[in-house]
């Protein structure tokens, strides 16, 4: 213990604090409030997403003050800088959606930059939105310095005038039922002014609460940190201890690298098929996975679904919200449950310096009646409900989430287009009918650019009750807020002359999730023939942030990572 106290933590930070030669480095950080002593301690990054353009960054300004005090509490000489966020719901069913996967490109090369630029030596990220945290994430383990990542923390459920739980999905399903005349303006706008009620990342198991939750399942994150509310005193608390954990890991000499294992990428998957979490987590498990050159595949999580049940009743497919989870024990518990099933690997390291499993002994189970979590021999279903799907439509694999769903299948003629506009278009005028196939292509990664979700078309369509008439699919992606017959992910995509490039209006689809098919009913000898006639379209942006993505983004199948 002594020689832990004793230790020099300043692993990269001493460039700039030794040294008469560095008396200019350190004049600029006198400025902003250094003093000599703190030039003998660590000096801690703590990279805020806090924003005012999405209400699940809003409040973490405030959060990163506190990972501040905590690591300033612990000996560490924490300086807070900020990076962008987008927001999905707002970017979402225009242009601007193109703008979103790129985003988490941004906030990693950000992170990574200035870590670097600064030569800070431990990290507390701190993120709120979709990209936030496998943006923070990539960064992390592309750095390898002690660092802690904090979830900014999940939304409380709106009500509507008739006093039921509405959420952000609930309004995008609006316009559907709205376009249907299910509903009238009236309670349309009740729906948009009542769905989103204060700070905090979407409230159901989309994407965000996904990834949140495997990160702490990976270890990342401190217990709790996935399910505690943004709006809490212990979501002030798990920023504060992060910063005193991430001064602790530098006394241990614990990396990212020694966290974020295969085994510890394996039981993030875990935890995402037993929470039916998003389909996202395929793509940005990959990523993170890459950013430690770990390899992980669409092999590795087909493999772990066949395992694991899916167990949790929340939304877009269940009834209930990650709010609730919290209250009923939230996902360490879950992760307690799942321990004990034998379905994790618990002699994992985590930023608390102990193993998973050391760890889930401190947590209490799942309260005694809850109805959120199923027990192990009564789940939803028997396996996970992310599936692979692969074809001659998807050689590299698409991929659907068919968690809540009747129908398992369907075979129908192709009703292509080649922007989510028009789709949306022939939707909303009743010009898709049910035993149809939309297809919309040249959405993915460099196609798109920046694989667009279209949370809105298919909440349009389950709000027109074609939920489980129509299939979806595409080489772009699908929020962790779909649900129904969609396919996304498509690879290899439209731009680079996968098979999706070569539909045309009639060829027969089947998506098939009992028999993993995704695949069209068009001959070898035809498809050669049209590829004859394919020509590679210009990339959608001539220069400029989209243009670079674009030119450098791999496969989905990779992670649409831009460092390979």
């Amino acid at each position: 213990m002594a020689d832990q106290e004793n230790k020099d933590l300043r692993i990269r930070s001493i460039d700039i604090s030794e040294g008469e030669h560095r008396a200019p480095n350190r004049a600029m950080l006198r400025a902003v409030g250094f003093k000599d002593e703190d030039f003998k301690k660590p000096m801690i990054g703590i990279a805020s997403t806090w924003s005012e353009v999405t209400p699940c960054n809003v409040h973490i300004d405030a959060l990163a003050t506190k990972a501040k005090e905590g690591a300033k509490s612990n000996g560490g000489a924490p300086i807070i800088f900020n990076t962008i966020t987008v927001s999905d719901g707002i970017s979402m069913g225009h242009e601007g959606m193109r703008y979103s996967l790129p985003s988490r490109e941004v906030i990693a090369d950000s992170i990574e930059t200035v870590m670097g630029a600064e030569r800070l030596d431990g990290l507390v990220a701190i993120g709120g939105c979709d990209k936030n945290m496998p943006g923070c994430m990539i960064a992390i383990g592309r750095l390898n310095v002690p660092a802690v990542f904090v979830y900014g923390g999940t939304i409380a459920p709106g009500k509507s005038r008739e006093g039921k739980d509405i959420d952000i999905v609930s309004i995008f399903e609006a316009v559907g039922q709205y376009s249907a005349g299910t509903i009238d303006q009236e309670q349309l706008k009740d729906i948009e002014c009542h769905a989103c009620p204060g700070a905090g990342s979407c409230g159901g198991m989309y994407t965000a609460n996904t990834m949140a939750s495997a990160i702490e399942a990976m270890g990342m994150s401190l217990p709790g940190s996935a399910s505690n509310p943004a709006e809490t005193p212990l979501k002030l608390e798990d920023c504060e201890k992060a910063g005193k954990a991430v001064v602790e890991l530098l006394r241990k000499g614990i990396y990212p690298k020694d966290i974020m294992t295969k085994k510890a990428f394996e039981n993030a998957i875990t935890v995402v098929m037993a929470l039916g979490g998003s389909t996202n987590a395929f793509l940005h498990l990959i990523a993170m996975a890459h950013s430690v050159g770990i390899e992980l595949s669409y092999d590795d999580f087909e493999r772990i679904r066949l395992k694991v049940p899916h167990l949790a009743d929340l939304k877009p497919s269940g009834r209930y919200v990650m709010q609730d989870l919290h209250h009923v024990g939230g996902v360490a518990a879950v992760m307690k449950q799942l321990l004990e099933a034998g379905l994790l690997h618990g002699d994992c390291l985590t930023v608390t310096g102990k193993t998973l499993e050391e760890n889930l002994t401190e947590v209490a189970p799942l309260k005694e009646g809850q109805v959120i979590i199923r027990p192990m021999d009564n789940p939803i279903r028997e396996t996970g409900p992310l599936y692979v799907l692969r074809g001659n439509l998807a050689p590299e694999g698409g991929i659907a989430k068919m968690s809540g769903l009747k129908v398992k299948k369907i075979t129908g003629p192709a009703r292509v287009f080649d922007s989510e506009q028009e789709a949306t278009d022939a939707v909303l005028k009743d010009n898709i009918q049910p035993g149809d196939v939309v297809v919309i292509r040249y959405a993915g990664p460099k196609g798109g650019p920046g694989m667009s979700e279209m949370l809105s078309i298919s909440a349009i369509i389950v709000g027109k009750g074609l939920g489980e008439k129509v299939g979806l699919l595409t080489d772009g992606r699908f929020s962790g807020g779909t649900h129904g017959l969609v396919v996304g992910h498509v690879a290899p995509e439209a731009q680079v002359g996968g098979p999706i490039a070569l539909l045309r209006d009639g060829d027969l689809i089947t998506i098939d999730s009992e028999t993993q098919e995704l695949s069209m009913d068009v001959s070898e000898e035809e498809m050669a023939n049209r590829r004859k006639d394919w020509k590679e379209p210009p990339l959608r942006y001539p220069r400029g942030v989209l243009n670079k993505y674009a030119r450098l983004v791999s496969s989905a199948s990779q992670g649409a990572v831009t460092d390979l």
